[in-house]
């Protein structure tokens, strides 16, 4: 069997003068869970639509499951599930009977569909809310039920986009130890998302911005090897003044605000804590404290965006 579920080489999608995805070229292997990360407009969906067959490509090619998504769609459709971002419930109908009524859409019968549906019911979490209408459903509850149709026929493949926007964190949460468990069951997950935190799930991650793939792999690894240096976090008073203070000194690459502190990227091996408590103090930062941080997606973002015109493997 072939491990490979998607294969794109040079991927190009333009609507008229503006390309939305630009010579973009990937694979994804059976059973990963993959990240798609990027900015609303960097391209994320434009991908996915392509790779189900809902956009033709203008150049360039995708094969998903074996089939070319150009001229065998209507072949691969049945082995895929998609939750869009604007999914459609029928409101009038119970949390059962839009499960029944999308797994008739793909084909299943009765004795198929009512055993599928009760496994669903309790994969997403809505065994207990079987009765209830759509319409009354809070916004994590309808995500969960989205997924439940995605995933209703069984599906080989399931595209996910940004699949939690808009719920509240602990929704979140909850949604991701879903997409495990489905990968822990065999499933390929192929999932776009503009939330970092969201982003560090993802067994690879690519990134994109203004419809080009700026990187793929691991986060620990493009994390690693992508952003040169060492990051650190900042604490003074005012943060302003400490903020000019670093953006000024000698090696430091990037500095922010943070919440409460600032986040510093120094070049490798130029700085430690000392040195940089000292350009602080310099600045009549006496208590400013200084101490070692992890590089972030963000920062990972950040580099790329900056000076990346390609995809860089990690």
């Amino acid at each position: 069997m072939n491990d490979t579920v998607i294969e794109v080489h040079d991927l190009v999608k333009a609507f008229g003068d503006f390309t939305a995805v630009d010579h973009v070229s990937f694979s994804v292997q059976r059973g990963e869970v993959v990240g798609y990360l990027g900015p609303n407009g960097s391209g994320k969906t434009t991908t996915m639509r392509m790779l189900l067959g809902l956009l033709r490509p203008t150049s360039g090619t995708a094969q998903v499951l074996g089939f070319d998504v150009a001229r065998q769609a209507e072949r691969l459709r049945p082995l895929v599930g998609y939750m869009s971002q604007k999914f459609a419930l029928y409101e009038d109908l119970t949390v059962r009977e839009n499960l029944v009524f999308y797994a008739g859409v793909y084909g299943l019968r009765p004795r198929a569909y009512r055993p599928r549906v009760k496994a669903v019911l309790e994969l997403v979490g809505l065994a207990g809310r079987a009765g209830d209408l759509a319409r009354v459903l809070a916004g994590g509850w309808r995500q969960r039920l989205a997924l439940g149709i995605a995933l209703v026929h069984e599906p080989q493949l399931l595209f996910l986009d940004e699949p939690t926007s808009g719920v509240d964190p602990e929704a979140r949460r909850a949604f991701w130890d879903m997409i495990y468990t489905l990968a822990e069951g065999g499933a390929t997950v192929f999932v776009s998302t503009h939330y970092m935190d969201e982003a560090e799930h993802c067994g690879r991650l690519g990134i994109m911005n203004r419809g080009k793939l700026l990187a793929l792999g691991a986060p620990s690894a493009l994390k690693r090897e992508v952003v040169p240096g060492q990051a650190w976090e900042v604490v003074a008073e005012p943060l302003v003044a400490a903020l000019d203070a670093l953006t000024a000194a000698p090696g430091v690459r990037y500095a922010g605000l943070l919440g409460d502190h600032l986040h510093v990227i120094t070049q490798p091996g130029v700085h430690t804590p000392e040195v940089l408590a000292a350009v602080l103090r310099g600045a009549g930062l006496a208590g400013a404290t200084v101490e070692s941080a992890d590089i972030t997606l963000e920062d990972v973002f950040t580099e790329l965006a900056t000076r990346r015109p390609a995809v860089t493997a990690a």
